[in-house]
C-alpha cells in the first residue's frame, strides 16, 4: 500500500485505541473487589464481576453516545445496575464505588501495544489531536498519567463540545481548532459507528482501528489490526 502524503492532521481517539481502557479498568475493579471484600459479599468471583460491569458499562456508553443518557446518570446507574445482578441494591454504595473507580481508574497507564512507538513516528510529521467521547476531566489524568500527553496539540472532549461523537458538531469543532481542513485530515478510531462514520459523514477520511478483525460491510478509507501497520498507511 502506498504511503498517503496529503494528510497534515491526524485525530486520535484515546479509550480503546491509545489508552487499553479494558486493561485499566480490569486492574481497578479487581483491586476494589478485594478492598471492599466483594467475593463474600456478592458470592461472585472478580472475573464475573468485572465481566459484568464491562458489559453494563458499555450499554451505558452507548446510549450516552447517542444522547439517551447525560453523565450523571451513566455514572449513577453503571455500578447500582452491575451490584444489583448479585441482589445488592444500595446507592449509597453503589455511590462510594463509583467515587472509587473515578478516583482510581484513570491514574492506571497501560496503553495500546504500540501507542508510544507509533506517536514518535508520526509526531514529526503530523499535527496529532484527540477526540474523545470520555469526560474532560478524567481524559486529561489518563494522558498525563500515561505518557500521552506531550504528543497532542489539541484535545477535544464531547462534554466540552457538548455533542458527542458521531454528531457532526465535534467533529467540525475539531477541526476548527485545530486549523485543519477536511481534505488535509484522517481519524483513526476503534469504534465503527462512532469515530469511523462519524468521521466519513463529515468528509473526514478514516482509519478503522479493528484488533478483533469484527466484520462489517462499511466502506472506509483504511482499516488496521496493529497500530504498527499506520507506519504503512502515514
Amino acid at each position: 500500500m502506498d504511503k498517503i502524503k496529503k494528510y497534515k492532521h491526524i485525530f486520535f481517539d484515546l479509550d480503546h485505541t491509545l489508552w487499553d481502557f479494558d486493561t485499566n479498568s480490569r486492574q481497578t475493579l479487581n483491586e476494589l473487589f478485594e478492598k471492599h471484600s466483594l467475593k463474600s459479599n456478592l458470592k461472585t468471583e472478580a472475573d464475573n464481576f468485572v465481566d459484568t460491569y464491562l458489559r453494563i458499562n458499555e450499554e451505558k456508553w452507548k446510549l450516552y453516545r447517542k444522547g439517551l443518557i447525560n453523565k450523571e446518570r451513566l455514572r449513577k446507574e453503571r455500578f447500582y445496575e452491575t451490584f444489583s445482578e448479585y441482589g445488592l441494591r444500595d446507592e449509597s454504595f453503589s455511590h462510594q464505588f463509583e467515587v472509587e473507580y473515578i478516583d482510581l481508574c484513570p491514574h492506571k497507564t497501560a496503553l495500546i501495544p504500540h501507542s508510544l512507538e507509533i506517536l514518535n513516528y508520526l509526531k514529526d510529521w503530523y499535527h496529532l489531536h484527540i477526540i474523545t467521547n470520555g469526560f474532560s476531566e478524567i481524559q486529561d489524568i489518563k494522558l498525563s498519567k500515561s505518557g500521552l500527553k506531550p504528543y497532542f496539540d489539541k484535545i477535544i472532549s464531547s462534554d466540552e463540545v457538548g455533542v458527542n461523537k458521531p454528531g457532526a458538531a465535534i467533529f467540525i469543532e475539531s477541526l476548527n481548532s485545530a486549523g485543519a481542513s477536511r481534505s488535509e485530515s484522517i481519524m483513526i478510531g476503534d469504534n465503527l459507528g462512532a469515530d469511523i462514520i462519524g468521521a466519513r459523514n463529515c468528509g473526514i477520511d478514516q482509519i478503522y482501528f479493528n484488533p478483533e478483525s469484527l466484520v462489517h460491510e462499511e466502506k472506509i478509507s483504511f482499516e488496521i489490526r496493529h497500530l504498527k501497520e499506520l507506519e504503512i498507511i502515514l
